[in-house]
């Protein structure tokens, strides 16, 4: 063959190997992608997997970012060392593969796990509670450290020329870095509140098994594809399976369970300690005064105005609810005082949704708001005769609900007779919380008394309510008034109240702010103190 006839075939060579090349980089361009994708949804993936049974304090997220980013670091580290001993396309594609089947199985091997939590928690065993989240985090290890690999080893086969090296690493580590904030955003703002966090895990799963699939180029692994594309498509079952479930929801902020038991129902939210909510459609057109009370906490509120001396008996005009819920306490307050201007504030839209259609919650005199509590306060002009603060549903407390700074706008917006009250989470020996709440709301209001709220000798979780106004009162004037009520329903109540309160003096110690504010170290210690001791 003369030099022509070779110089002709080594053209259509090159120019059959350059479309090889091309589709090669392109295939390492998209596995670099969608791996970058995945790890980032499976963290967000993994906050809503454990939210129903830890809840989202603080000290939740720590665990989930910090062990993430171990595995994610182990995973760049043995990235370089496979691919540097194997250093070809299909040993990567291999490791995403692995991936992608450990991703999709997730969902269904966390669920037993996450169960044998409440079991755990209901027997104070506080190293089963312990180890099965950190169980139920260790199940992202395996996905997310052969994802950590990819970088690395997208860089030891995409690196021909040493010269290029920073070039390709850099290059390469944006469009990772690209892919995760794509799937921060996707399956935080579009696929968990469309789907639910078992179909999100699972359809990124897919994405990456089918783009590892193809890369390796062996059609019988379809069939991998097939099976996780069959188990998106079926019905979902229950998160967490509860004794008389009617509704179960994922909203972006929460996990929404409702449970009916003989006639009542009660609303529960991630982890489900405490209710939240609660609506007996039978007794709501019952003409018994009575019969529109809780028998809880909700009830004591009603004659919180009546702390403040300037407060005359049934002059309430307006009224805020921060924490709203599904309306127990708005339908409480129009019923024994009318149809008085509520704006009840809910960060929720879903729980609000969920008042509206199991709770009963239509009163035209209702103003619901989905909003955070404390913006709210800082953007309206309104002035209340009474805000009623419920949004502290221990183990997790938003924080800037606690703090001097709230307080002081709280008292901003508070009439002249005004009272603001707040409900609080306790045990039967453990009132660290209600203590520093109610010495930091002791700064800013001169009259601040504490309600121990009688509950059932079982009850795993307690209640106090903290009452503060801008106008001093000693504990025999509110006793007094409380019994010069005309209502006997609100006077038996206060009567109640009354003989529950202590008043709060000025004491040293530990006053929450918007710079410090340990609210979950405080709630942390109550809990193993709980574990520990059952008090």
């Amino acid at each position: 063959m003369g030099d022509a006839s070779l110089l002709r075939v080594g053209g259509i060579a090159a120019a059959w190997v350059r479309p090889v090349e091309s589709e090669r980089a392109a295939m390492l361009r998209a596995v670099v992608f969608v791996s970058g994708m995945s790890s980032l949804a499976a963290e967000m993936c993994a906050s809503r997997l454990l939210e129903p049974y830890f809840g989202t304090s603080l000290f939740v997220w720590a665990n989930i970012i910090g062990l993430i980013l171990i595995y994610l670091t182990v995973g760049y580290y043995l990235g370089g060392k496979i691919a540097d001993r194997y250093p070809t396309p299909r040993h990567l594609y291999a490791l995403t593969a692995i991936a992608g089947v450990g991703l999709l199985l997730i969902p269904f091997i966390a669920r037993p796990i996450l169960r044998l939590s409440l079991f755990a928690f209901a027997q104070y065993s506080v190293g089963s509670f312990l180890g099965s989240m950190l169980g139920t985090v260790l199940l992202f290890a395996v996905p997310v450290t052969l994802l950590g690999c990819v970088s690395p080893f997208a860089i030891r086969l995409a690196v021909q020329k040493v010269e290029r090296a920073g070039n390709v690493a850099g290059s390469l580590y944006a469009l990772s870095t690209v892919g995760s904030i794509a799937g921060t955003f996707l399956s935080v703002l579009v696929m968990i509140p469309t789907l639910g966090t078992a179909r999100t895990l699972m359809l990124f799963a897919v994405v990456l098994l089918a783009i590892s699939v193809a890369g390796l180029g062996r059609r019988p692994l379809w069939l991998a594809v097939l099976v996780g594309l069959v188990l998106i498509a079926l019905p979902p079952g229950p998160i967490k399976p509860y004794p008389g479930m009617i509704a179960e929801r994922e909203s972006p902020y929460n996990y929404i369970q409702v449970i009916q038991d003989g006639g009542v129902r009660e609303l529960l939210l991630n982890e489900g300690i405490a209710i939240h909510s609660i609506f007996n459609p039978a007794a709501a057109s019952s003409p018994d005064p009575r019969a529109h009370l809780t028998r809880a906490y909700w009830d004591y509120v009603l004659v919180a105005p009546y702390y403040n001396p300037l407060h005359a008996a049934q002059s309430m005009r307006r009224v805020a609810i921060i924490g709203m819920g599904a309306g127990t306490m708005a339908k409480e307050l129009t019923y024994f005082y009318g149809p008085i201007p509520i704006d009840g504030v809910e960060i929720d839209p879903g729980i609000l949704q969920i008042g509206r259609q199991l709770f009963g919650l239509d009163e035209p005199n209702v103003n619901t708001i989905a909003q955070d509590g404390r913006y709210y306060l800082r953007t309206t002009a309104n002035q209340y005769d009474l805000i009623s603060v419920d949004a502290y549903h221990t183990p997790y407390i938003p924080f800037q609900l606690t703090t001097e700074e709230f307080f002081q706008e709280v008292s901003q917006h508070l009439s002249a007779d005004g009272s603001v009250v707040i409900n609080v989470g306790r045990t039967a020996a453990d009132v660290r919380l209600v203590d520093v709440i109610a010495r930091t709301m002791r700064a800013v209001f001169p009259s601040v008394h504490v309600i121990d709220v009688p509950a059932a000798q079982d009850a795993l979780i307690l209640n106090s309510l903290i009452v503060a106004d801008n106008h001093p009162a000693s504990l025999d004037d509110i006793r007094s008034r409380m019994q010069s009520l005309r209502n006997p329903v609100l006077r038996d109540l206060g009567v109640q109240a009354a003989k529950a309160s202590t008043a709060v003096q000025q004491t040293p110690g530990l006053v929450f702010t918007d710079d410090h504010a340990p609210v979950e170290q405080v709630v942390d210690n109550m809990i193993i103190h709980y574990l520990r001791t059952g008090q």
